[in-house]
C-alpha cells in the first residue's frame, strides 16, 4: 500500500458548536495497513488566514488491522473550547498508512462547519476542502 515516497497528513478543522471541554476525537478507520502508530493534535485554527496555531493537546495510540471499519478513540488532556471558535486536528502515522472515513457534499450546499485538510511532505502544500469532512466525533462536554 505504499503509493511512494511522500508522508500524507490528513486533519479536520471545526467550529465549536458550544463553550466546553473537550476530552478526546474519535475518527472512523476505513482500513489500516499494518500495525502502527498514530497521532493526533489538536490546535487552535485562523479560518481566515488558514493558519494553525500551536499545540493545545495530543495524543498518540497503537493500530492495526483490527482497527479497520472501526471509531479510534485519541484520549486528550482536556481542553476549554469556546463557542463558535475554531479548532482543527491533524493526523500523522510514522509507520503505518491509516484510511479515514469521510464524507462528501454537493457543491451547493458544502460543509458550514469546517473544512477537511491534507498535506503530503514532498508538495509540502496545505489543501482544503469544504466540500468533504472526515469521519470524526468530538467528546465535548458542556
Amino acid at each position: 500500500m505504499n503509493s511512494g515516497p511522500a508522508d500524507h497528513f490528513a486533519g479536520q478543522t471545526f467550529q465549536c458548536p458550544e463553550e466546553g471541554s473537550l476530552s478526546g476525537i474519535q475518527v472512523y478507520s476505513a482500513a489500516v495497513s499494518h500495525p502502527g502508530r498514530l497521532v493526533l493534535t489538536l490546535h487552535e485554527f485562523d479560518k481566515q488566514r488558514k493558519n494553525w496555531g500551536g499545540v493545545l493537546s495530543s495524543a498518540e495510540i497503537g493500530v492495526d488491522e483490527n482497527d479497520a471499519g472501526n471509531w479510534i478513540q485519541f484520549p486528550l488532556q482536556t481542553v476549554h473550547l469556546h463557542k463558535d471558535k475554531t479548532y482543527g486536528f491533524r493526523l500523522k502515522s510514522p509507520d503505518t498508512l491509516v484510511a479515514i472515513g469521510e464524507a462528501a457534499w454537493s457543491n451547493k450546499n458544502p460543509f458550514s462547519y469546517g473544512e477537511e485538510w491534507n498535506i503530503n511532505n514532498i508538495e509540502n502544500k496545505d489543501h482544503y476542502y469544504r466540500y468533504f469532512s472526515l469521519a470524526f466525533k468530538v467528546e465535548l462536554r458542556a
